[in-house]
């Protein structure tokens, strides 16, 4: 079992800056991709950021030169810093990975982004 625990949404001007957390349990975290997902009201959810366990990255085109997604395998944590924030990007944000078959979220946070 794969417990991810996301931090660090909250309300936020455009323009302004976030940086979500994402906690994850289980020793095999390093071995596996991990990714950051968004989903607005009435929308479908969708791939925000990705990062190998090696490091490689990919991002969605809306948010390229804004997101940047990183990693601490010690502390089996992905982060997502959000700069230039618009009020498109306003959603829930969740922490995600795959492994051995089976997909695990966490309960996800909420971004505001509005003046």
């Amino acid at each position: 079992q794969v417990l991810l625990v996301e931090s660090g949404g909250g309300l936020v001007q455009p323009g302004g800056s976030l940086r979500l957390s994402c906690a994850a349990s289980g020793s095999i975290f390093s071995s596996y991709a991990m990714g950051w997902y968004r989903q607005a009201p009435g929308k479908q959810r969708e791939l925000v950021a990705a990062i190998t366990s090696g490091g490689s990255t990919n991002y969605a085109d809306s948010v390229k030169g804004r997101f940047t997604i990183s990693r601490d395998n010690a502390k089996n944590a992905v982060y997502l810093q959000m700069n230039s924030l618009k009020p498109e990007d306003t959603a829930v944000y969740y922490c995600n990975t795959f492994i051995r078959g089976m997909n695990f979220w966490g309960k996800g946070t909420p971004v505001s982004v509005s003046s």
